[in-house]
């Protein structure tokens, strides 16, 4: 049975969200940055949209840079806890397509592997199918794109979802591996960085296929026998990696946009009830409790803000999720006058239920 992996990459991702929550920006230069606080442009592109890339503004630009490029594009700052809340939402979406719970691997919060070897028995044309149903799912619940790589192992499944972005869609079977790498530049082989290109430059080698065409004994005496046989390996489109969830990562979120426009707390409830009715879901189907909640808020002026509260045990109950975001509201209710455009909830700290305690015995 072929392996298929499965690696979905989310388009311009925080960029993205900000042209969704205010379409005027659709079609205009916009660049999220990591403000540092040192001066007015002081910090770094997060990420920029397509059309600011036509300027040159890229990620890791100097923000500063970014404003000689283009004065006229739209510049924002980084709101890390809305786009945690989108990622969540997009990752349960995710996690329906994997093996098993140990076969998904968020590697960012814009990027996921996901191994579906089994549910396809190997069969690339249903990895396709998955992967079509993938990017429609998306879009629907989040209006936004992403772009797919589908291939035989983490490494072809990464270098093919960059193919057609965006909202692209790339399948590489084992047997096509050798024939898409042979005539990239070494630089876009994943995992190889500058340092390692210039000195592959200096060995002669110009291509991907000339590094699985070398012999091994000299890229050993170049990069030292680890990174010499990886690279052989994975010039030849090679790579054992497995595909394994991260630890440290773990937690539930859902967001959802109100009917309109409010501060009134009885509409805001219901539409809290309905979001924790999923988490509570999402727990139960993944056997875990959670300690912390968090009430994400995102108000009309599209500013995000957060109340958090830590429980003194971990628990898996709905009225008690929903006490907690009740009082986490009416607070945020007290202190702000904005009106709410988005409202979101979190859980984290999550723990696997022991077999002394059911999840049924919390309800």
């Amino acid at each position: 049975m072929s392996r298929i992996v499965i690696h979905v990459d989310m388009d311009y991702f925080y960029a993205a969200i900000e042209e969704r929550e205010d379409p005027s920006l659709i079609g205009r230069p916009v660049v999220v940055c990591m403000y540092s606080g040192r001066g007015e442009h002081g910090g770094s592109v997060s990420t920029s949209n397509y059309t600011a890339r036509e300027y040159g503004i890229k990620s890791g630009m100097p923000c500063s840079r970014a404003i000689k490029l283009n004065q006229d594009a739209v510049f924002l700052p980084v709101r890390k806890e809305f786009y945690t809340e989108v990622s969540d939402s997009i990752m349960e979406i995710l996690r329906l397509y994997a093996d098993s719970d140990e076969s998904f691997e968020q590697i960012s919060i814009d990027e996921t592997f996901i191994e579906v070897t089994a549910n396809c028995n190997g069969d690339f044309e249903c990895a396709r199918k998955l992967g079509e149903d993938i990017k429609q799912k998306i879009l629907e619940k989040e209006q936004l794109t992403c772009s797919v790589g589908i291939g035989p192992n983490k490494l072809i499944a990464k270098m093919a979802s960059s193919e057609n972005k965006p909202d692209g869609l790339t399948v590489i079977s084992e047997n096509e591996s050798s024939s898409f790498l042979k005539d990239r530049f070494p630089s876009q082989l994943w995992g190889v960085g500058d340092v390692t290109a210039a000195r592959l430059e200096k060995m002669g080698i110009k291509t991907v296929g000339q590094i699985a065409s070398s012999d091994i004994v000299s890229l050993i005496d170049v990069f030292g026998k680890k990174k010499g046989s990886w690279l052989k390996k994975a010039a030849q489109g090679i790579d054992e990696s497995p595909v394994r969830q991260r630890e440290g990562s773990e937690q539930i979120g859902r967001i959802a946009t109100l009917p309109e426009n409010s501060s009134d707390h009885d509409l805001i409830m219901p539409v809290l009830d309905n979001l924790a009715d999923d988490v509570i879901r999402k727990a139960i189907e993944r056997g875990v409790s959670f300690r912390q909640v968090t009430l994400i808020v995102i108000t009309s002026d599209f500013k995000t803000q957060t109340r958090n509260h830590t429980l003194q045990r971990a628990v898996a109950e709905k009225e008690i999720l929903r006490s907690n975001l009740d009082k986490l509201l009416k607070d945020f209710l007290e202190e702000n006058k904005s009106a709410i455009r988005r409202i979101g909830v979190r859980v984290a700290g999550l723990q696997e239920v022991s077999s002394q305690t059911t999840l049924a015995s919390y309800f």
